[in-house]
């Protein structure tokens, strides 16, 4: 039997402490981003009520962007050398993000994506330090890219909310 060759280390100027600490912070997003994407997937399937097309509408792009997002954070988890979560069960244990039960009103269900929106926003935000320090441009600016996307979309969803 012969023995699989073994890979050469990973030599991308980042300390292996670094990486698995980065990979770490990376697999909470990614639930957060999950846990996001299959609510607002959910009340895209659920809404009804006078709002019922704007939201219906609304709602499929946040889901999609959402979902092309996972994408890219388990890819960046990937190339930094640590196993990128990807069961349910996982995602329930790293995320910050409580499921929503049953089917909420309109705007309940906006008042549930503003708050997992802040809430991925402040997963991503908390890594920023370990990422500078250790050098990781690919990484603060995947970080910044979805800052950008949950603060902007928390800040939409809101404005539905102002009577």
């Amino acid at each position: 039997m012969s023995k699989k060759p073994r890979l050469p280390a990973i030599d991308i100027g980042i300390s292996d402490d670094d990486r698995r600490t980065i990979g770490k912070g990376l697999s909470a997003l990614l639930a957060d981003s999950f846990t996001l994407y299959l609510m607002t997937h959910n009340f895209h399937w659920n809404v009804t009520g006078p709002q019922f097309n704007s939201l219906h509408v609304m709602f499929m792009d946040q889901y999609t962007e959402q979902w092309n997002a996972l994408d890219l954070i388990a890819e960046r988890i990937r190339a930094l050398g640590q196993p990128a979560p990807g069961t349910f069960k996982e995602y329930l244990k790293l995320s910050s993000i409580k499921e929503v039960d049953g089917s909420p009103k309109a705007n309940d269900m906006i008042r549930h994506l503003v708050s997992a929106q802040e809430a991925t926003a402040r997963t991503a935000r908390k890594l920023f330090a370990v990422v500078e320090a250790a050098n990781d441009q690919p990484t603060a600016d995947l970080l910044t890219q979805r800052l950008e996307v949950h603060e902007k979309t928390a800040w939409m969803l809101r404005s539905l909310l102002d009577e």
